[in-house]
């Protein structure tokens, strides 16, 4: 195509690929190959995180002393973006920006013309996706602090299944994702909420160890009263001479007071019972909520109230 004016007016239209370009009030229609355009990302914030992503167009034939480029309407006016081109399904379109620079090569000075979007990222996929399972989850792990600490199947039940569950979240999330070098903010939320998990199993494997410590110091099976009494009462039997009716008598009522005593005894004894709560699940049920309560509030606090670091800008 040969050029015969210097200032021309261009309007690049993204949706249907084409390029309006006015000739002194006429107008030629050009193809562009605009199948996609790149976007770089910082994902520390992810997925709070906000994007600047430029569409850079120019001339690679002709310089600037055959064709200049430049914004007729201004910066505030010359990209129109269509309310139905800007609903987007991950992120909020939130503003744009128009510039222009200048590249020297070796064949000349080429004006090209910058135009930055920048978008946010909605957060609400992951919360339903990712964020609410991991809550529900390190909840749930928590609720084996009230269950008694002889319920080693429940409970173990409990500690292993929300570990496996945590695992298979930071897997499925950790997919989703460009495989980069350095743990976004998703990252650090499944991180904790992992180790609030496996600090819940670690805990109860601490109680438990202490039970059974406790189980062999007072856990031993007492005697049944009754077989006690026999015992004296046979051995009474064996050297007595059943024709004295005394003796009889004597052993007899030795029998009913070794009865009575033994019948008393477990009732004023005040060592513990097996239905007893841990100390340790006492203060844990205290614990373990405020500690990851605490950390969701700085958590939300930190992402949701600062303004959004807008990266690629530059």
């Amino acid at each position: 195509m040969y050029v015969f004016v210097k200032y021309v007016c261009v309007c690049v239209c993204l949706k249907p690929k084409l390029a309006v370009i006015y000739f002194n009030d006429l107008a030629a229609f050009l193809l562009l190959a605009l199948d996609g355009t790149l976007c770089p990302m910082q994902l520390e914030d992810f997925p709070m995180d906000a994007h600047a992503c430029p569409l850079k167009f120019g001339s690679y034939a002709y310089p600037i002393s055959e064709v200049v480029y430049k914004w007729t309407k201004g910066p505030g006016m010359s990209v129109v973006v269509a309310e139905e081109g800007s609903r987007l399904n991950q992120y909020h379109l939130i503003g744009h920006t128009v510039g222009m620079e200048d590249i020297s090569t070796s064949r000349g000075q080429y004006t090209v013309m910058m135009a930055h979007f920048y978008l946010k990222r909605k957060i609400g996929y992951f919360v339903i996706q990712t964020y609410m399972p991991c809550f529900m989850t390190v909840i749930l792990s928590q609720v084996s602090f009230w269950l008694n600490r002889e319920s080693v199947p429940a409970r173990t039940v409990f500690g292993v299944t929300t570990v496996l569950t945590m695992t298979t979240l930071s897997i499925s999330a950790r997919n989703s994702l460009p495989k980069v070098a350095y743990a976004t903010a998703m990252d650090w939320f499944i991180a904790v909420c992992y180790a609030f998990v496996f600090s819940a199993l670690i805990e109860f494997a601490t109680v438990n160890y202490f039970t059974k410590r406790s189980w062999a110091w007072d856990g031993k099976k007492k005697k049944d009263p009754l077989a006690l009494s026999k015992k004296p009462n046979n051995a009474c039997l064996s050297g007595v001479n059943f024709t004295k009716d005394a003796a009889i008598s004597t052993i007899s009522n030795s029998t009913t007071v070794q009865l009575k005593s033994a019948e008393t005894k477990p009732a004023m004894d005040p060592k513990k019972t097996y239905n007893s709560v841990s100390k340790i699940d006492k203060m844990s049920r205290i614990v373990f909520p405020v500690l990851f309560g605490t950390f969701n509030l700085v958590y939300w606090a930190t992402y949701l109230n600062r303004e959004p670091v807008i990266t690629g800008a530059d």
